[in-house]
């Protein structure tokens, strides 16, 4: 499959990369700076493009078969975050006219404003509060994609991320904003960023999350 990766020089984006070139796929990193990404491979093609830009953007996702984003933007409490709404609006009108209708993204647990109640105390109070201006403009971007009748896309939503290896672990996914116990309280609290990548690539061989935002973590 031929996979057009966003935010390819990311921690998690790297890990996507990387597994996706193990499992045969031919990747397009676009990236604002090319010499941050290490990685070199015969199916790997690195290219300068501007995430914002539907015209940068366009002649990187022709022929592709999907898109996949590991895109973050860091917290701005005072400003607010667009980043989220403003890479994705460009992203999908390159698509479109491209005629490419599979993106899967990555937002967050939690990124509905009340979707926190049932958490531990230091999340809720602490944790949360400081990172909103992010979760608010993750859920501004699913309502965006919520919206879009003519692209098929997923929306995965893990939880903290960890820096540690890829596993064989089984997941537990919801279709909410995350994943609950018998009680409907959170189950953990983290998840390593390669589970991440590996789950976000299985989706694209899979129907079961066409036009849903699904929560996941590793059991």
């Amino acid at each position: 499959m031929k996979i057009a990766v966003l935010g390819a020089t990311g921690q998690t984006g790297q890990q996507l990369v990387s597994q996706a070139l193990q499992h045969g796929h031919i990747v397009t990193a676009i990236v604002r700076n090319p010499g941050k990404l290490t990685i070199t491979h015969d199916n790997l093609k690195v290219v300068e493009g501007s995430i914002f830009s539907e015209e940068s953007l366009k002649p990187h996702f022709k022929d592709q078969d999907a898109v996949i984003s590991c895109l973050g933007f860091p917290p701005a409490p005072l400003v607010g975050v667009t980043g989220y709404t403003e890479s994705m609006t460009a992203t999908l009108n390159a698509m479109r006219e491209v005629r490419v209708n599979r993106i899967v993204t990555m937002t967050s647990w939690y990124t509905e404003p009340n979707s926190g109640a049932n958490c531990s105390f230091f999340i809720r109070y602490m944790l949360l509060p400081m990172i909103r201006s992010v979760l608010t403009n993750m859920y501004a971007m699913e309502q965006l994609l919520k919206e879009t009748d003519d692209i098929e896309w997923t929306v995965v939503r893990p939880p903290g991320l960890q820096n540690t290896p890829v596993t064989e672990k089984e997941y537990l996914t919801h279709e909410g904003y995350y994943v609950p116990d018998e009680n409907d309280v959170p189950v953990g609290q983290a998840v390593s960023r390669a589970d991440v990548a590996r789950f976000m690539l299985s989706v694209l061989s899979s129907n079961s999350w066409i036009k849903k935002a699904v929560a996941i973590i590793t059991k």
